[in-house]
C-alpha cells in the first residue's frame, strides 16, 4: 500500500510517501527496500484474486502505515520544539543586550553625576554651583529616562514573548491528510 501523509505545520505543508508491505508469509518489508521495487521492471495483469485474508492484510497495512505516520509527526514535532527554543533564544539574546546597553548608560550617568557633583564642591563662585547644579538636574533626568526606558523594553519584551507564543501555538497543531494512492498485490518472478 502506497500512501500520501501531508502534514501542516508551523505554516508549512509536507508531504510524505509512507510505503507499507507484507510478504504472503506476513513478514513486514523494509519501506526502503518496498520503494525500490517500484525500479523493476512490472507487467501489469487484470485484478488477481486476493486471498481470503484480504481485510487483514489491509488492516495490518494500515497499522504500519499509522506507525510511520506517527513517527513523522513526532519528528515534525521534535523539529519545531527546537523552531521554538531558537525563536525564544533570539528573543531572550535581543532582551538581554538591550537591558546590558541601558544599564551601561545609566552607569555612566550615574558616574558623571558624581563627577559634577565632585566639580560643584570645588567651585568657588556661585554662578559656578548653580551651572553645575543644573548640569546635575539634567543628568539625572537623562538616567531617570533610562530606567524609564528600561521597564518600557522589558515590557516590550514580555510583550513579543507573548505573541511569539501565541503565533506558535497557532500554528503549532498540526493539520494531517491520509490519502490512500493504491493498494496491490504482486509476485515476483
Amino acid at each position: 500500500m502506497l500512501s500520501n501523509f501531508t502534514v501542516e505545520s508551523l505554516g508549512q505543508s509536507e508531504d510524505h510517501l509512507i510505503f507499507a508491505a507484507f510478504t504472503d508469509g506476513g513478514q513486514e518489508l523494509d519501506e526502503n527496500v518496498f520503494g525500490r521495487m517500484f525500479s523493476l521492471p512490472a507487467v501489469v495483469q487484470p485484478s488477481a484474486v486476493f486471498p481470503a485474508l484480504v481485510l487483514d492484510v489491509e488492516s495490518q497495512l494500515q497499522t504500519v502505515t499509522q506507525k510511520r505516520q506517527a513517527t513523522i509527526s513526532q519528528t515534525i514535532s521534535d523539529r519545531n520544539v527546537q523552531f521554538f527554543e531558537a525563536e525564544t533564544k533570539k528573543l531572550d539574546g535581543w532582551a538581554d543586550d538591550l537591558k546590558l546597553g541601558l544599564e551601561r548608560e545609566i552607569k555612566e550617568l550615574d558616574r558623571q553625576i558624581k563627577e559634577t557633583k565632585r566639580a560643584a564642591m570645588t567651585t568657588a563662585t556661585l554662578e559656578e554651583k548653580l551651572e553645575k547644579q543644573k548640569e546635575i538636574k539634567a543628568l539625572e533626568s537623562q538616567r531617570n529616562q533610562r530606567r524609564r526606558s528600561l521597564f518600557d523594553a522589558q515590557d516590550e519584551v514580555d510583550k513579543r514573548r507573548d505573541d511569539l507564543i501565541l503565533q506558535i501555538e497557532s500554528r503549532l497543531a498540526q493539520q494531517i491528510q491520509t490519502e490512500k494512492v493504491f493498494i496491490m498485490r504482486w509476485t515476483l518472478r
